[in-house]
């Protein structure tokens, strides 16, 4: 399958057939010369349709890596064939950074604050990775490298707060765990209306209408069809409600329910 037609395969529209082809681009780039090369970040639902592309591509070598396990966004890393995929994560001079932010303790600067702080240098969204804030007064930003010099020139702070910066490795960042609720309950049949509703405490009528509306994504895509199966490993999300995974499908029910385990993102 050529270039075009994995793209007419893949691409759901026009802003999606440009990221799809830029990731082939990486890959083609890392053929031929035989370095290594990689995409911008990319958010869970980018990730997933690099993800069929390169499903359909023949599943060539790649690692997707945002600084630390579990990271949200994300780059798509294309190893040259004589380099070791391990050695892309350790490379201390590999294609990410992570820059340390100090701030008053008073501070209480949100996500959205250093956001907009960090866009207001001129960096686009796709040079930073996951944002993160271990305590007050203190922020860690995943970035790629290319994007280092302008942060560590110009970040002067956010909102009305100075900010004293300073480059860290990659392993000193100190993601918080996430806050979840388990859910334990039983739908009469694992579709997605039943799992949404169970998931987000919603009556099967309102997830159905969240999902025709296009608010519902499974496995960061999304996702119009109410009577989709779901499975164990599944996630799912919805707009202005968060992230639900299902974590375990444990069986049936002695009145034949489908038992489900569910973890809701706080």
């Amino acid at each position: 399958m050529n270039k075009k037609e994995l793209l007419d395969r893949c691409a759901r529209d026009g802003a999606e057939r440009i990221l799809l082809a830029r990731a082939l681009d990486k890959l083609e780039l890392a053929r031929s010369r035989g370095i290594s090369t990689h995409t911008a970040f990319l958010s869970p639902g980018e990730q997933a349709s690099v993800t069929d592309l390169l499903n359909g591509a023949g599943r060539p070598r790649h690692l997707f890596w945002g600084g630390y396990p579990d990271s949200e966004r994300q780059i798509c890393c294309f190893p040259a064939d004589w380099q070791e995929e391990d050695s892309v994560l350790t490379d201390p001079e590999g294609p990410l950074a992570a820059l340390e932010a100090k701030f008053p303790e008073s501070a209480f600067l949100t996500h959205r604050d250093i956001l907009g702080s960090l866009m207001g240098l001129g960096l686009s969204r796709e040079a930073l990775g996951d944002i993160l804030l271990p305590r007050p007064g203190l922020c860690q930003v995943v970035a790629l490298r290319d994007a280092l010099p302008i942060l560590l020139s110009q970040w002067e702070g956010a909102g009305r707060h100075k900010v004293s910066l300073s480059e860290i490795p990659l392993d000193a960042l100190a993601p918080r765990p996430p806050q979840v609720r388990t859910i334990r309950d039983t739908v009469a049949t694992p579709r997605l209306d039943a799992v949404v509703a169970s998931g987000f405490s919603l009556s099967r009528g309102k997830a159905a209408g969240l999902i025709s509306s296009g608010k519902v994504s499974l496995n960061h895509r999304e996702c119009l069809k109410a009577d989709r199966p779901v499975a164990e490993g599944d996630v799912l999300t919805c707009r202005g409600l968060g992230k639900c995974v299902i974590k375990e499908v444990p069986g049936q029910s002695k009145k034949g329910r489908t038992m489900l385990v569910i973890e809701r993102y706080l």
